[in-house]
């Protein structure tokens, strides 16, 4: 991994300015001499620190505002010579270059500056760090000889090991904080990239990049034999699972408990009601709304008692000790009623949890210290991030896509049979069409009394998944409302709702045998909508 070096000369230019002047002391204090630019220059001159200027070392003052200041022969030589190579070191004598053996550089704050809602183009270009970047690559690429340092959190790993080693730094430790380098400067180049294509419209550029900040390790992937880790947008402000906060005393998350995590609260989110959703493996087996969010759970966890046991509860108001007594409380109020074998909940999503709720859930024997609990913050829409993209990977690729945030358009609907729903009717239609766009395909939904009854999900043909709804459902199915996330192409599916009992139908339309299919309705009597929009979910 090469030897230790020794630090002599550091180059010390940062915008975020933590901790730097104690990280400045420390080197001086071990006899290092210290280069440094502008506004860091000044600061660190303010705390007592003897700083050589950046000027003092090119011959040429900072100018151009600041643009041009350390893109010279004399820093970069200094950073890219190798000592150990007779032809470079020569270079360097004859040009009076000094070797630089440490850079600390953090980078001017682009993505900050573009999160902020008055930022115009100007200001983004002139938050475009060029001398940052290419310090870090020059110090990173000769990682043999320099050490680059690039975030405050490195300081006292760096300190530390200079006081263990005579003032060196390991080869290791360089080499480590040179991989570390290369990844900020790409991630920062996507985040430009990124915003530039957005400024010119373009959707799909020729080149794609995605900069995601490590957020955690996970335990292993989907399966046991897979690792895994969770990685973030540092952009995305959008209230959501990644930007949640995970409460004290659960059980670490998992890959699986994110992604289901994840498809709950994108459907609860669809309600301006109280809601509450329960998932299993991302597909929803219960989802209700209600005028009282206790209520709403409760019919969530009742439309599917079995198959709520280890499953995902979203939420979208707070959960305070009343809701949260509900909640632990299922099995004894509900589940033996329903031969379930009792309750256990993986994940609890929500906006907030009151204190005594959180105590509360913790004190339950069987699950309250397992259960991890999840906090969201206010469900804010107006932060729904359009132009986000749905990603999606095949081996040595991946596929992108807008966003579906189509919703349920009440302006769009058609009705096309003899029958027409109720006000009560478009109601459940609503939340069993909601629920359709969360669920696998082929899916059909039924809902009755706004709670989900029953789910027929990811199946190979619409009628075996028509078919596993109404098993789900039973006797409930009478006079219930069904969604479909794509069109009928023949007129089986209705035949078979007609015998379940389905009072109305929700369904994209746009099939060849739409007369068919219409006609069948108005045989049995059954109101039925077009939506004009589909939802496959892969």
């Amino acid at each position: 991994m090469g030897e230790n070096v020794k630090i002599k000369t550091a180059l010390i230019s940062v915008s975020d300015k933590t901790g730097i002047v104690d990280f400045a002391k420390a080197l001086s204090g071990m006899g290092v001499k210290i280069i440094s630019t502008g506004g860091t220059a000044k600061s660190l001159k303010e705390a007592g620190i003897d700083v050589v200027g950046i000027e003092s070392v090119t011959g040429f003052p900072e100018m151009m505002d600041g643009r041009v200041k350390t893109l010279h022969p004399k820093i970069h030589g200094g950073l890219l010579g190798l000592r150990d190579k007779s032809e470079h070191t020569a270079a360097m004598a004859k040009h009076n270059i000094e070797p630089i053996d440490l850079v600390c550089v953090n980078l001017y704050p682009f993505e900050q500056t573009i999160a902020k809602p008055d930022c115009s183009l100007a200001e983004a270009i002139e938050n475009i760090d060029i001398g940052g970047p290419s310090m870090i690559r020059s110090a990173a690429k000769n990682n043999k000889f320099v050490a680059v340092v690039t975030n405050s959190g490195q300081y006292e790993t760096v300190i530390e090991q200079m006081q263990n080693n005579d003032g060196a730094i390991s080869g290791e430790l360089r080499s480590d904080f040179a991989r570390i380098a290369f990844g900020l400067t790409a991630s920062y180049d996507a985040a430009i990239a990124g915003y530039l294509n957005s400024k010119a419209e373009v959707q799909f550029p020729e080149k794609f990049s995605i900069a995601l900040g490590k957020e955690a390790s996970l335990r292993y992937g989907e399966n046991p034999h897979q690792s895994a880790a969770f990685y973030k947008l540092p952009s995305n402000k959008e209230t959501s699972v990644s930007t949640a906060k995970l409460l004290d005393g659960g059980k670490e998350i998992s890959f699986n408990n994110l992604l289901d995590t994840n498809a709950a609260f994108e459907l609860v989110k669809e309600f301006s009601e109280p809601a509450a959703v329960v998932v299993k493996h991302l597909n929803p087996c219960g989802c209700a709304i209600d005028d009282d969010i206790c209520m709403a759970y409760q019919k969530a966890y009742e439309g599917d008692v079995t198959s709520a046991f280890g499953g995902i509860i979203a939420l979208n108001r707070n959960v305070d000790i009343k809701l949260a007594e509900i909640i632990m409380e299922s099995y004894a109020r509900f589940g033996k009623a329903k031969g379930a074998s009792g309750f256990f909940a993986e994940v609890i999503i929500a906006p907030k949890f009151d204190t005594d709720a959180v105590e509360l859930i913790r004190t339950i024997k069987a699950w309250g210290s397992r259960v991890r609990l999840m906090e969201t913050g206010a469900i804010d829409k107006n932060k729904i991030d359009s132009t986000q993209f749905d990603v999606r990977c095949i081996i040595g690729g991946l596929l992108l896509q807008s966003r579906d945030l189509i919703g349920w358009e009440p302006d769009e609907l058609t009705y096309p049979t003899k029958a027409k729903p109720s006000k009560e009717q478009l109601e459940d239609l609503r939340i069993a069409w909601l629920a359709s766009k969360h669920t696998k395909s082929n899916t059909i939904v039924l809902v009755k009394g706004k709670r989900v009854l029953g789910v027929g999900a990811g199946q190979m043909n619409r009628i075996e998944s028509g078919l596993i709804a109404f098993k789900n459902a039973g006797e409930e199915s009478k006079g219930a409302a069904m969604a479909s996330d794509a069109f009928f192409p023949f007129p089986d599916n209705v035949e078979n709702a007609a015998k379940a009992g389905v009072a109305c139908i929700a369904q994209p339309g746009g099939s060849k045998k739409d007369n068919e299919v219409i006609a069948a309705a108005d045989k049995f009597g059954i109101a039925m909508v077009f939506t004009g929009k589909r939802h496959f979910k892969h």
